[in-house]
Formats: C-alpha cells, sequence, structure tokens
C-alpha cells in the first residue's frame, strides 16, 4: 500500500509560498513583588505558542504573518521572534 503524501496547510501571495506553523517560544516572566531566594530560584520563562504564516526564518530570527491582502501582497498581525527564543516549529497538516 502506498504512503498517503502530508500535505500542509499554505497559501501562495504573489507567487510565492507561505506555510503555517504551531511555534513554541519563551518569553520574559517578570515580577515586580517581595520575593525570597527560594521563590527567586523557581522563577522560569513563560512558555508561549503562536500560530501564524512563516515569512522568513534566518540565523537571527523568525518573521510571522496571521492575516494577509487577498488582492495584493500586503500582511498584518505580524510578529519578528529572536531565533533563541524558538523552542518548537510544527507545521500545520490539512
Amino acid at each position: 500500500m502506498p504512503k498517503k503524501k502530508i500535505k500542509y496547510l499554505s497559501r501562495v501571495i504573489n507567487k510565492k509560498r507561505y506555510y503555517h506553523y504551531s511555534i513554541e517560544w519563551l518569553d520574559i516572566y517578570g515580577d515586580s513583588g517581595h520575593a525570597d531566594a527560594k521563590e527567586m530560584a523557581n522563577m522560569k520563562p513563560a512558555s508561549q505558542v503562536t500560530t501564524g504564516y512563516v515569512f522568513l526564518k534566518d540565523k537571527k530570527r523568525l518573521i510571522t504573518f496571521a492575516s494577509y491582502d487577498k488582492d495584493q501582497e500586503s500582511f498584518s498581525d505580524r510578529n519578528v521572534f529572536p531565533i533563541g527564543c524558538i523552542v518548537k516549529m510544527k507545521k500545520t497538516t490539512i
């Protein structure tokens, strides 16, 4: 039996294909209240998840968008992540 090809969610905008991802990343977590040494030692970054289309990924950054104009090359709901904050990226399957 032939293996079924995996299909990924994507959009073509101005002849370029953009794939949709679920991106796990770490964010700064801060607290301005009083804390003892034990509480300080147990602080961890906030684990976040963002979904969107990957516009660009290089050695330093990941740029995403979630909205776009159907009639022209125009993007909205944009984010840029330092690549060191990215924990995991997974393409969205159809």
